[in-house]
């Protein structure tokens, strides 16, 4: 097994879920947004703010595509399956798994979109987001795994079992 790469909208639990998976299996744990802020010196949404979202998605696609690891989960940012080069890049090192979550949970977890760094478009809402990326999310997916009202230890389980098959 190479590397376990996790996509799926902002607030489904790609990097809780990632570290939990990452101590179960020995691997290492990589969160690629915090990536592109080390290499930025920048927050993601000064990013945003100072680069646009087109600047942001750029980096984004060229921070993804250039990661070199092996036995590594992978948490990426919800917006890396607009990057082809990264999402190509990704499932040639590993197996990429869609954390699956409706709307509905995904808008209880979630704050403020703009102050965590979600590239959304100006006036553009959570519901419109979730429908323009979901056939993305599904496009690349390997694997989905639905989390819907499931603790992060039964989706660490599930993805588990999945991996062991």
């Amino acid at each position: 097994m190479k590397n376990i790469i996790l996509i799926g909208m902002p607030g489904c639990g790609k990097s809780t879920i990632g570290v939990v998976l990452a101590k179960n299996l020995g691997f290492r744990f990589i969160d690629s947004d915090l990536l592109i802020q080390e290499q930025e010196h920048r927050l993601l949404h000064e990013i945003i703010e100072q680069d646009g979202l087109d600047g942001f998605n750029r980096i984004e696609n060229l921070v993804n595509a250039s990661i070199n690891t092996d036995s590594s989960v992978i948490a990426t940012g919800g917006s890396v399956v607009y990057g082809h080069e990264a999402m190509a890049h990704l499932k040639e090192i590993g197996t990429v798994l869609y954390l699956k979550l409706p709307e509905e949970e995904l808008q209880n977890r979630l704050g403020d979109l703009n102050q965590r760094g979600v590239a959304i478009k100006e006036g553009q809402s959570l519901h419109s987001l979730y429908q323009e990326r979901i056939p993305l999310y599904e496009k690349y997916a390997d694997i989905t795994i639905d989390c819907s009202g499931k603790e992060i230890r039964d989706c660490v389980y599930e993805i588990n079992k999945l991996l062991q098959k």
